[in-house]
């Protein structure tokens, strides 16, 4: 693992690891046509507490993103939930990052689950402008125990954002097709070719025996990620995930012939990706 500068936009496929907003603040603006997050729901250490949060408002007197006016609103909600309080300190401002990093064609998309969703729908609603939400993705999947105590929960939410809502990238052409559940009913070219997915989305979980599985706890499938990143991005575009994980992210890139940056603080992650890069040109950086 090399130590200097953090990354090069015109250097080699990259994972850094560190503190990921530090990094991100010392990124220059609008260097990445996609960004995708799967965040952690736990830090593993205390956050900073932050009273202040942000909504659109024409009366606001903070002035953000795209000179639009923000006022404070979450005193009540998060008056009651501590734990509410310490992950939007914590993640809010890597998402302000993530929206300044984001090239003018650029899509965010944020992977998240049931109990934390409608809250950044809200925050990504003012950070970004509601005219900038794209697309609400349910990833439906069937796996694992089922409770009899109410409706077993068996899907992720990922919110799908746009820097600007007149020029984002979007091809449709690029993505994986679906095999139609009525074929009967189409003509024999659109059997052939599959159907366009919807905006939910079935694919299996990494299966636990299968090639794909790195021993990463958190691990996404590469398909989810070869359908976001070949539908908004083009070849030799810049994807950025600062989760890294498991490094799907990366892995996807890829093989879709894009570039990539990943940032993990966790040395777990990092040699996962260690492994599963090695025979790749990727560069590793310590952060600190």
């Amino acid at each position: 693992m090399t130590r200097g500068a953090l990354w090069d936009p015109e250097g080699p496929n990259s994972v850094l690891h560190g503190d990921n907003l530090p990094i991100l603040r010392s990124l220059p603006d609008a260097s990445f046509q996609l960004i995708y997050l799967d965040p952690p729901f736990n830090t593993g250490r205390q956050q900073r507490r932050e009273s202040m949060k942000t909504s659109r408002s024409a009366s606001g007197t903070r002035v953000g993103f795209q000179g639009k006016t923000y006022e404070t609103v979450r005193g009540l909600v998060t008056s009651y939930n501590d734990a509410f309080d310490d992950y939007w300190a914590f993640l809010e401002p890597r998402l302000e990052e993530a929206w300044r990093l984001l090239a003018p064609t650029g899509t965010l998309y944020l992977h998240l689950d049931y109990r934390e969703v409608h809250y950044a729908k809200v925050l990504l609603d003012a950070l970004f402008g509601r005219e900038c939400f794209l697309n609400e993705i349910i990833w439906a999947y069937d796996y694992g125990a089922r409770t009899k105590k109410r409706w077993p929960s068996k899907h992720d939410t990922i919110l799908v954002y746009v820097k600007d809502p007149n020029k984002y990238h979007f091809d449709s052409e690029e993505v994986d097709r679906e095999p139609y559940m009525a074929p009967g009913l189409v003509t024999p070219e659109k059997v052939a070719r599959g159907k366009l997915p919807t905006d939910v989305w079935w694919h299996t979980i990494v299966s636990p025996n299968g090639r794909e599985k790195t021993g990463y706890a958190t691990q996404k499938p590469l398909g989810i990620l070869r359908r976001i990143i070949a539908a908004s991005s083009r070849r030799g575009d810049w994807v950025l995930d600062f989760f890294g994980g498991s490094g799907t992210t990366g892995a996807a890139a890829l093989q879709l012939e894009r570039r990539f940056l990943l940032i993990d603080e966790n040395p777990e992650a990092i040699t996962t990706m260690q492994r599963r890069f090695a025979d790749a040109d990727v560069a590793f950086v310590a952060a600190a």
